[in-house]
């Protein structure tokens, strides 16, 4: 469904109009909305064209704000979210992508995080190093006193994100990093076991050259410490590796980045060393520089069934000139920013509509000529975007850092921009260019966008249905079928053919994924946004060998997901044959959960726990959509103890009938102490709480594979489908992002 809007606008979605709305449009100060998406585009355009007065004095900007508004308008660009929201605007500040300095002092985290809320509040994301702190239990020498260690103080982070609201725009995002070699290595791989904490940060491991020859040799590496620069104990590399991932398996995280690698592209050396990316990933930044980007829709570079090249030139030319006088008119948050962005001036083009493009080009996407095709079209655009820069640098000079960069040591001459190409998620922009993600398969070809009592409105891929209604099989019951798999792979009633080409993201192998990645990699100056998606029943093998093959092909990193592997998924409503309803919501809203019927016969199992009052026994029993009930057994009859832990047993159970999560229940009992402790060290039993607590860890412990109850994805704003891409869940109905 499309609406159309004045000032020569193509036709936008229903969700982009909502999204637009939501999110993007200026309002006044009782939130009414004060400007159409013409407006918008019309205020970005003039602001950002305004630059060339920076460079020309009297210059008249006129056409080249016609040239800006023109390809915005017509979903052929789109800057980053900042850009669309503040240009124009009081707050001005234009830039997506931050990464801050974090030094082993208290004086430097706390500044680090005074930053990080003044980035925040202004609508960026911020990524950091921790590496720099020294490990728990090590010396402070001012106060001969032991350290917390890095973890201690990402949380501290995570809080002032927590606290900071962007304006009701956009959520604080961060990513924290800790390089493989550093003592506290094996906490931070297991921090977020725990998926109540650090829910404000995205976290990766910086793995070294080292590290991965070790882990092809079954080797050992220098564990070292970052006070004192001396080795301080060797790790069995193979485990290390094991234990990522195993977490990323088990939930998304940690994500992995080659450290060296970045570090082999860094175009400024002389200036530092990169020790951090953004949020997603894939823009690497040295400390207090930021990055504006923007994409390319390649769903409008397709006429009559070919790429045209020319216009794509174009486009990137237009694109080019719009960044770098982004990084003229934008209004930085801190002045350390300000100075190093001006002194670097990195830019970060990308794409979007990939997978729009090749299906107006009948190639699919598990295809190896599609990975080929998008090595060429990324070639065209990083050559055309340098192009575009070194002509920039005759023009307006060099970034002022270009004497000692690699551009100045390998003869390429002057240019504008340290790095000019990007791939980027692009989650809420692709919503308004009503185009596919980034360089993301479809993640499904219908789906329901959201349910409000019986009514479920569908949503279709418009290529899809435009074909399939030329076709002649397109009918609302079809859609509604497609719409509870996603995926059209299993319907015979499709044409093959049109099967072959509309693949969605589990449709397409894990190696066809990295594939995909590694092709766009091999010619992006920064790195690669994307996600490897797994099924559900993909094992910790599969996981490894993805990271393997992202090493190998020359990834700069990569993000995976395992469906159903994160406790916050919900399933999305939809109904049985029988007509009956199945609703699922977040355990952290309780909204219209339905609490589970007592089947006849359960399945579990029964622990003895030994407490300071005696032995509990414990049994845990499970229906088909997971744990259900637990009941409680006190060794010695009657008393206290024995009411207590039976209370606790009955509210246990009402909370899991109810759709809360095993893991909240074990938080909330663990560790919870009374006067008669049992037991010493991994052994200790706190107290009848902590024992059930334990006791049911043991059991989630005993289980190899996530229940019924949590796979498929379903926005907390609007009931419709989440897809984990670029390292990030969006909701492609409403523009909710995890990390915007």
């Amino acid at each position: 469904m499309t609406e159309k809007n004045s000032n020569d606008i193509p036709a936008l979605s229903r969700n982009a109009l909502t999204v637009l709305q939501r999110r993007y449009l200026r309002r006044d100060e009782n939130g009414a909305v004060l400007e159409t998406p013409a407006n918008m585009f019309r205020r970005v355009a003039k602001a950002i064209a305004a630059a060339e007065e920076k460079f020309t004095a009297g210059a008249d900007s006129t056409r080249l704000e016609e040239e800006f508004y023109a390809m915005m308008a017509a979903l052929e660009f789109m800057p980053n979210s900042p850009t669309l929201m503040n240009a124009g605007r009081e707050l001005g500040q234009l830039s997506a992508c931050f990464v801050l300095p974090v030094d082993d002092s208290m004086e430097s985290i706390f500044e680090a995080i005074k930053n990080t809320a003044l980035i925040h509040k202004s609508g960026g994301g911020t990524g950091f190093s921790f590496s720099r702190i020294r490990p728990a239990n090590d010396v402070v020498l001012s106060t001969k006193g032991v350290s917390s260690g890095p973890l201690s103080f990402m949380k501290v982070f995570d809080a002032a994100t927590e606290t900071i609201k962007q304006g009701g725009t956009r959520r604080g995002a961060n990513m924290g990093i800790l390089r493989v070699d550093h003592p506290d290595i094996m906490d931070f791989i297991m921090c977020k076991r725990d998926q109540t904490t650090l829910n404000n940060f995205n976290i990766s491991v910086g793995l070294t050259e080292e590290f991965m020859h070790a882990v092809e040799h079954n080797e050992e590496y220098d564990i070292i410490n970052p006070r004192t620069g001396a080795v301080c104990n060797r790790l069995a590399a193979a485990k290390v590796f094991d234990h990522i991932v195993d977490l990323a398996w088990n939930n998304g995280e940690p994500g992995i980045i080659f450290l060296d690698r970045i570090n082999r592209d860094n175009p400024t050396p002389h200036i530092g060393e990169i020790e951090s990316t953004n949020p997603c990933g894939e823009q690497p930044l040295l400390p207090y520089e930021s990055c504006n980007l923007g994409s390319i829709n390649l769903a409008t570079m397709v006429a009559d069934g070919e790429i045209d090249w020319d216009k794509l030139r174009l486009c990137v030319e237009r694109a080019v000139r719009f960044l770098d006088n982004v990084i003229e008119v934008n209004n930085y948050p801190i002045e350390q920013i300000r100075e190093m962005s001006l002194a670097n001036r990195k830019i970060g083009l990308g794409i979007m509509g990939w997978a729009d493009m090749l299906i107006m080009l009948g190639i699919s996407y598990r295809d190896e000529e599609a990975a080929e095709l998008g090595a060429k079209v990324m070639k065209f655009i990083n050559d055309s975007a340098h192009a575009t820069s070194h002509k920039l640098a005759q023009e307006r000079g060099a970034f002022p850092n270009f004497a000692g960069s690699r551009y100045d040591s390998d003869g390429s001459g002057p240019i504008r921009n340290a790095t000019c190409t990007t791939i980027a998620p692009t989650g809420t922009i692709s919503i308004i260019a009503n185009c596919s993600s980034g360089i993301e398969p479809l993640f499904a070809v219908s789906y329901v966008r959201q349910v409000l009592d019986d009514d479920i409105l569908v949503e279709v891929n418009p290529l899809f249905e435009k074909i399939a209604r030329q076709q002649g099989f397109y009918s609302d019951e079809l859609m509604k079928l497609i719409a509870e798999k996603g995926s059209i792979r299993d319907f015979d009633q499709i044409p093959a053919e049109i099967r072959r080409i509309f693949v969605t993201a589990h449709d397409i192998t894990p190696a066809e994924h990295v594939r995909m990645q590694a092709a766009f990699q091999r010619y992006t100056d920064n790195a690669v946004s994307k996600t490897v998606n797994f099924c559900n029943s993909a094992s910790r093998d599969d996981v490894a060998e993805v990271y393997r093959l992202a090493y190998e092909s020359g990834c700069k990193g990569i993000t995976i997901y395992r469906d159903g592997s994160r406790d916050h998924q919900v399933l999305s409503v939809k109904k049985d044959n029988n007509g009956t309803e199945e609703i699922s919501v977040p355990a952290e809203s309780g909204k219209n959960s339905r609490k589970r019927d007592r089947p006849r016969t359960l399945t579990g199992a029964t622990y003895q726990m030994e407490t300071g009052c005696g032995p509990l026994y414990v049994t845990i029993n499970e229906d088909s959509h997971g744990l259900f009930e637990v009941f409680t057994t006190m060794g010695k009859a009657g008393g206290c103890a024995a009411s207590q832990c039976e209370a606790l047993g009955r509210l246990v159970s009402l909370s899991w009938r109810s759709g809360v999560q095993a893991r909240q229940t074990v938080k909330q009992l663990v560790g919870i102490s009374c006067h008669k402790p049992a037991g010493y060290g991994a052994n200790r039993i706190t107290s009848c709480a902590d024992a059930l607590a334990k006791a049911i860890l043991l059991h989630m412990q005993a289980e190899k594979e996530p229940t019924a109850g949590e796979l498929s994805g379903a926005c907390p704003e609007c009931g419709g489908p989440v897809e984990h891409e670029g390292g990030c869940s969006v909701c492609h109905a409403c523009g909710y992002s995890e990390c915007a």
